[in-house]
């Protein structure tokens, strides 16, 4: 009985340690300070869901082992979806950068009707070697008129293989870099 009392002891103490992982928790949500405002042109801008690459909805952070192979870091994981908190990180750094609160995820379901949208596509968010791999495409539609303006952006920012602190603190320099391109092609 004794013994059973101390596998049942060590059973829990496994389980909970399983539970009460060591994992640290990243975030990219948090919308940096732009260097620079534009004045508010009295406009609504809508922001379309950012989407995503796959590997980019695992909780675990993804790098490149090899152009054609993805790895996670183990016990380094995602404290968001990345796509919901890259929304709101680029529909925060938009109410900055223009000082302008009527920034919203389109649609929405208001009677204010948004003059622009952004569509934000990003094809290419990794670590692989001691890079950042950063490839988008975005879109800007102006509603009033119907006309469109879209480009391509990729960028690179050096990190620390395999150091998972250091690839999120590039990854975020990287983003801050796309939105600083969708600023501008906003005004």
């Amino acid at each position: 009985m004794r013994l059973t009392h101390i596998f049942f002891a060590l059973g829990t103490l496994f389980i909970l340690n399983g539970c009460l992982s060591n994992a640290n928790y990243y975030v990219l949500s948090v919308a940096s300070q732009p260097q620079t405002v534009y004045a508010n042109k009295n406009r609504v801008i809508g922001v379309e869901k950012v989407t995503i690459p796959a590997y980019l909805y695992k909780r675990e952070i993804a790098i490149a082992k090899s152009p054609s192979q993805i790895g996670f870091i183990s016990g380094s994981e995602w404290g968001e979806d990345l796509d919901e908190g890259l929304t709101q990180r680029l529909i925060s750094f938009l109410q900055k950068k223009f000082r302008q609160p009527r920034v919203y995820e389109y649609p929405w379901n208001t009677n204010k009707q948004p003059n622009k949208k952004v569509k934000l596509q990003i094809t290419r968010f990794i670590a692989y070697g001691e890079r950042v791999y950063l490839d988008a495409n975005w879109e800007v539609e102006n509603l009033s008129n119907g006309t469109s303006k879209s480009r391509l952006f990729s960028t690179s920012v050096t990190t620390k293989a395999g150091d998972p602190a250091s690839i999120v603190a590039s990854m975020d320099v990287a983003f801050r870099q796309l939105e600083e391109s969708i600023a501008s092609g906003l005004r």
